[in-house]
């Protein structure tokens, strides 16, 4: 997968959150953000917003979650003394169960594998082309 080609899905996860019925909607990336912003407003209205914390695997997935927190003005933060891989945001429930955590988990896939291809790739041409797992033998551990 190439970088445009990358981009260009994530674009079309987003567009299928926020809800796009027609070809029309479903080519205008500006039209579905506007779409959940516009939902999480209205479900604001409400429906109170309630503390969630969040724990994230790893940096690349932290920096996902939070960039579309922001991409829906919504405000991470974390109390001094959380872990680092802790975001906190307040938000109603049912935007975070019915938009935001599968969204975030359909990029967060997308993303992954993505990056799993393009490490791959670099070991192999950069380090050894033997990119496989280690061999498992058995018989007993010693340390």
């Amino acid at each position: 997968m190439t970088e445009s080609e990358l981009l260009e899905k994530l674009r079309k996860i987003e567009r299928l959150h926020a809800g796009a019925a027609t070809p029309g909607e479903r080519d205008a990336a500006a039209d579905a953000l506007e779409r959940i912003r516009r939902r999480l407003g209205e479900v604001q209205r409400v429906e109170k917003a309630i503390e969630f914390k969040f724990t994230l695997a790893d940096g690349w997935s932290k920096r996902l979650f939070i960039a579309l927190l922001r991409r829906y003005s919504l405000k991470p933060y974390r109390y001094a003394r959380q872990r680092r891989n802790t975001v906190m945001v307040r938000v109603p429930r049912s935007f975070v169960n019915e938009t935001l955590w599968p969204e975030f988990l359909e990029l967060s896939k997308v993303l992954e594998s993505y990056l799993e291809d393009v490490t791959r790739r670099v070991i192999a041409q950069a380090v050894h082309a033997d990119t496989a797992e280690e061999e498992i033998i058995q018989g007993d551990y010693l340390e």
